[in-house]
């Protein structure tokens, strides 16, 4: 029998649809079920990770904390984006990829049966990581509209209570792709004062916004930079998933305690990641805004494909949901003959929140413009009767 902490944690599903994928070796699947994508990194990350590799100080466990150079690019970014200044020394960690930046501040935040908020539909890797914590996931819905998905600002309202620790906040959301407005964040703002709750900001796909949407910094809001703790990555903006490199920027306050986790939890990063993430963040041709133009383009081509279907439009992002239940079916169902008759590999949302099993989430950064079109035969094929 599996230990207590594990009871409630679930499968992503992602790793068994991509398997499977994997293991069929054929080159007409589309990849639509793992948040990869195709777009290159940024040149100069890469010629610095290549001369990393020579490098014996980057051949080592130290400095724990990371390497100074990237903490210090990383306070100045998340600083520039704020509009809050950030000590480098006392106020930034590194952390090995985004989701270890998230695990560990979810360890040195949260007693057993202190409540986060989040947003739901959600990514089951949060949710398995709030409860690894020994958090309650407290789910604020994300309700679906023609234009977009919306935060339900009422339900919000009414989570409060004693155990609330924190809100734990993704824009645009991961999976859905909503974009919370400053009503949105100015309300998560009142929340976060109102139970004295920390704002725990993961800021993986910040700017990966769409159709000229502004960028907000929620720690730019009045009273929120005390409060806010902003866990972000190279892996999505920078394209650079195997590198394994984030940040925990926040107050000076909560930083030892993160410290402490992070040198009990993966001890170090990878070494030779951290040069190539310097290059990325301090670089000026990083390809970001070319990068969001293309993905936006495959939004478009995939929204076109499936219109018709209950689609609700990402406003950023890299996925999109179909609501298979408004169409008669069970997600695993869909996903299963999406894969045997439409040679589309899609992730089935069971375990994703209360609300994820109503959905398929099919990923649109890692596929041409030119494979996604013709997406609607093969849903065709999968899904008639």
């Amino acid at each position: 029998m599996s230990v207590s902490r594990l009871h409630h944690v679930a499968g992503i599903t992602v790793d068994r649809i991509g398997q499977a994928a994997d293991a069929a070796r054929d080159p007409s699947i589309l990849r639509l079920e793992n948040m990869d994508t195709d777009v290159a990194p940024p040149p100069a990350a890469m010629h610095a990770t290549h001369q990393a590799i020579e490098d014996a100080s980057c051949n080592s466990y130290l400095p724990f904390l990371g390497q100074d150079a990237l903490r210090r690019a990383a306070a100045s970014h998340v600083s520039k984006l704020s509009g809050v200044q950030y000590d480098w020394s006392t106020q930034c960690i590194i952390s090995a990829g985004g989701l270890n930046g998230i695990l560990n501040t979810l360890l040195a935040l949260l007693e057993p049966g202190d409540e986060v908020v989040l947003g739901d539909p959600i990514y089951a890797g949060l949710l398995n990581r709030v409860r690894l914590a020994t958090g309650v996931p407290k789910l604020i819905p994300f309700v679906a509209e023609m234009s977009g998905w919306k935060l339900d600002l009422y339900a919000l309202k009414r989570a409060a209570s004693p155990r609330t620790r924190a809100v734990l906040m993704v824009n645009p959301s991961f999976p859905t792709g909503a974009y919370l407005i400053r009503e949105d964040w100015e309300q998560i703002a009142e929340f976060c004062e109102a139970t004295n709750a920390w704002l725990l900001y993961d800021a993986a796909l910040e700017r990966i916004l769409f159709d000229g949407r502004p960028y907000l910094h929620p720690a730019s809001l009045p009273a929120m930079a005390e409060r806010t703790i902003t866990v972000g990555c190279v892996t999505k903006e920078y394209r650079m998933i195997g590198w394994r490199v984030g940040w925990i920027v926040g107050p000076s306050s909560l930083m030892n305690d993160v410290a402490r986790v992070s040198m009990a939890n993966v001890v170090c990063q990878v070494g030779i990641a951290m040069p190539g993430a310097t290059a990325a963040l301090t670089t000026q041709e990083n390809g970001l805004a070319e990068a969001v133009e293309e993905w936006q383009k495959r939004r478009d081509v995939l929204l076109e494909e499936l219109s018709g279907l209950p689609v609700i439009p990402p406003h950023g992002g890299w996925c999109l949901l179909v609501n298979v239940k408004q169409l008669g079916m069970d997600c695993e169902a869909a996903a299963r003959l999406l894969f045997e008759k439409g040679k589309i590999a899609a992730t089935p949302m069971r375990s994703w929140g209360d609300s994820g099993d109503q959905y398929v989430r099919f990923v649109y950064a890692n596929e041409p413009m030119q494979r996604l079109r013709g997406v609607r035969e093969r849903i065709q094929a999968a899904w008639s009767k």
